[in-house]
């Protein structure tokens, strides 16, 4: 987090960092607290019990106050200078999604991730190639005018399917991608790729159920 407290000025008069504390049970709430005391640019959302990734991000997107807001995981994994590959795309695009050409994870998790991006690809009609990659710029107004419900690892397909049936101008591009140094993968746990199954197959039919009821036009 600090290394985007650093990088922000960069690109932006005005800025704010939000912190998603997610339940945690370690010392998360006391470190982010104490650099949102020492930095005004700095907020703390704190959920007192767990919702998972899909919440922690909802959490996140709802508590946004400025113009464009950036989604980056916490696991730093991502180069926060890499934010300058994204905002000369912002001015013409409603979301600017981060592509990982060059993955830092075992060869699981990648050929994971490939094989749910074509699914959500042919199922939902996204076109974009890494749909999970956690690094992407989007205009604050399209997230506001879409309603999530994700609460795992779907939430990323969510935004994208949601966005893309509102007609969002979505393009990618490349960004880093770095070894793991905080957190633990939980993309391989049973539960959470049941759980993302449940909530794919469900927003299939929610959208399929919109555009049944979408007057024809004609």
């Amino acid at each position: 987090m600090r290394g985007f407290i650093e990088v922000l000025p960069r690109f932006a008069h005005d800025y704010e960092v939000i912190v998603v504390n997610d339940g945690s049970t370690d010392r998360t709430r006391e470190i982010a607290e104490r650099l949102a005391a020492a930095d005004p640019h700095v907020r703390v959302v704190n959920l007192e019990v767990n919702q998972g990734y899909g919440g922690a991000v909802i959490a996140g997107v709802r508590a946004a106050r400025m113009e464009y807001v950036l989604l980056a995981d916490g696991d730093g994994q991502f180069d926060p200078a890499d934010i300058g590959r994204l905002v000369p795309y912002a001015f013409d695009h409603d979301v600017v999604a981060g592509r990982r050409v060059h993955r830092a994870d075992h060869l699981m998790r990648r050929l994971n991730g490939r094989a749910w991006t074509i699914l959500v690809r042919v199922l939902l009609g996204i076109t974009i190639h890494d749909i999970d990659c956690g690094f992407k710029l989007f205009r604050r107004d399209q997230l506001e005018a879409i309603k999530l419900r994700a609460r795992g690892a779907m939430i990323s397909t969510e935004l994208m399917a949601r966005l893309t049936g509102a007609s969002a101008r979505v393009c990618e591009v490349d960004v880093s991608h770095l070894p793991r140094l905080a957190g633990e993968q939980s993309g391989a746990n049973f539960k959470v790729v049941a759980r993302a199954f449940k909530e794919l197959f469900g927003l299939y039919r929610e959208l399929q159920s919109e555009r049944t009821a979408q007057p024809r036009r004609g």
